[in-house]
């Protein structure tokens, strides 16, 4: 069965289009133009993916996606208008996969969410069983992390990027690395996308964030993972 995508934008004419060339690659569309109507589409059509436009009536992109963040990991698209540093990290701090700037074109588009689904299947083969540190297991086969019996929640990004830093203990990546590896296209940004989903990793995994013991910064290059 081909996978469900929810679009969200209360511009119909990008609506539109983004339901145009995404039905055309095979996915299944569902069209929400408000905040409202992207919650209930959700919960009833348990899409496979989202994107998002932040500036929505009734309830704005963000709280959406903070909204969602509480019950699902499902991937999130952030689409925005605004070039703003703000609402670019503050959408990737809430949650969000990833993001594209309006203007965009629809097969840049296309080719990220593309990206995020392939990214978001079953872990290749060789990178399957569990990996402990510490008290904690990455388990690439349940797609999952566990803290004792309690599951640490993670975003898919965020499960796909320290699985590849787990399974390449040892090996500094830098970020345009990263982006290859783990979002899956060559990025042209300036690095806060890989930050900030370093920056909420740590959050989640680390004893103490501000003095990293798993993911360490090796400055002026990149991230590796240190196994204790």
């Amino acid at each position: 069965m081909a996978e469900k995508i929810l679009v969200v934008d209360d511009e119909h004419p990008i609506a539109d289009i983004l339901k145009f060339n995404l039905q055309k690659e095979g996915y299944q569309v569902v069209v929400a133009h408000n905040g409202e109507e992207a919650l209930e589409l959700f919960r009833r059509e348990q899409p496979d993916l989202v994107i998002l436009d932040i500036m929505l009536p009734k309830v704005d992109g963000l709280t959406v996606c903070r909204i969602l963040r509480q019950t699902s990991r499902v991937p999130i698209l952030m689409l925005t208008a605004r070039e703003e540093e703000v609402d670019v990290v503050l959408g990737l701090e809430l949650g969000a996969d990833d993001y594209v700037t309006k203007p965009f074109s629809p097969r840049e588009l296309v080719a990220r969410v593309k990206a995020i689904l392939r990214r978001s299947a079953p872990p290749p083969e060789g990178q399957t069983g569990r990996l402990h540190f510490d008290d904690l297991v990455l388990d690439l086969d349940a797609y999952a992390l566990w803290r004792g019996e309690q599951e640490v929640p993670l975003t898919p990004r965020e499960f796909q990027l320290l699985r590849h830093l787990a399974t390449h203990p040892g090996q500094v990546f830098n970020r345009d690395g990263l982006c290859r590896e783990v979002w899956g296209y060559d990025y042209f940004g300036d690095g806060r996308t890989v930050d900030v989903t370093i920056r909420r990793l740590r959050e989640k995994i680390e004893p103490d964030p501000a003095r990293p013991e798993y993911i360490k910064t090796k400055r002026g290059i990149g991230y590796y993972f240190q196994r204790p």
